[in-house]
């Protein structure tokens, strides 16, 4: 799966997993918090893999960018949360910075740590003596 889509999945279960915490009521509803928790974990090991081709920076900027458009979008449609023209326009610009970055980052090959080499004194335990 290339760079994008592991980021694509992570923004998606951000938000699921940011849904979930609101429905949880503050974790009064226990399953949903620990599915809420669940999600973030899947979006965090997505997340992690992603960074390792999209600069650091870029990727965070997208993934809460988008991030912040859904959860309002959903906010407003499910949670029947309001905003002001003053908000919805700062948001808007959140989501074209997000859509800006998109377009303008490449991706930087897969980057491996390199292997540890092993130091062998012949002795099989490593001591000089």
């Amino acid at each position: 799966m290339n760079a994008w889509m592991l980021l694509a999945v992570a923004i998606i279960f951000e938000i699921l997993g940011t849904s979930l915490l609101k429905a949880s009521d503050g974790f009064a509803r226990w399953g949903i918090g620990a599915a809420s928790i669940a999600c973030y974990w899947i979006c965090f090991a997505f997340l992690a893999v992603a960074i390792k081709s999209i600069p650091v920076g870029v990727a965070y900027a997208i993934w809460s960018g988008v991030g912040i458009v859904a959860i309002t979008i959903i906010g407003f449609v499910v949670f029947r949360q309001n905003l002001g023209s003053m908000q919805i326009g700062c948001i808007a610009l959140i989501a074209i910075g997000a859509i800006g970055l998109n377009l303008t980052t490449q991706t930087e090959p897969s980057t491996q740590s390199p292997q540890t080499p092993s130091h062998s004194s012949g002795g099989g335990n490593g001591s000089a003596l």
